[in-house]
């Protein structure tokens, strides 16, 4: 007979976790129907999860959702980086760190 050899361990993958994802996606839904993003995309790997929001889908993503536990206990592990790259908002929650997209959306709600 032959040897079994065990696969090996795969490294944790980085994910959101239900109320997170539906309150990433409802922001989503609510900026589609303003007429401002048109497409997304998620990345799940092994040290963020990252939701990206287009406006066109051929462009680079307006902005970057990122959750990195690693920076759970030092900067927050929630980040929103802008188009070109820069770390617009950081914070150990969620909310506070959608707070700007949340306001861009009210401007094109009342303009």
């Amino acid at each position: 007979m032959g040897v079994v050899t065990p696969f090996p361990k795969a490294a944790p993958q980085i994910g959101f976790e239900r109320a997170e994802l539906s309150r990433i996606l409802d922001l989503y839904g609510r900026m589609v129907s303003a007429g401002h993003w048109r497409d997304y995309a998620i990345d799940l790997g092994r040290d963020a999860a990252v939701f990206s929001a287009f406006r066109r889908s051929a462009e680079r993503p307006e902005v970057r959702i990122e959750k990195r536990p690693a920076l759970r206990h030092r900067q927050g592990q929630w980040a929103l980086v802008g188009e070109g790259g820069a770390v617009m908002r950081r914070g150990h929650e969620l909310g506070p760190v959608l707070a700007p997209v949340e306001r861009r959306l009210m401007k094109l709600v009342a303009g």
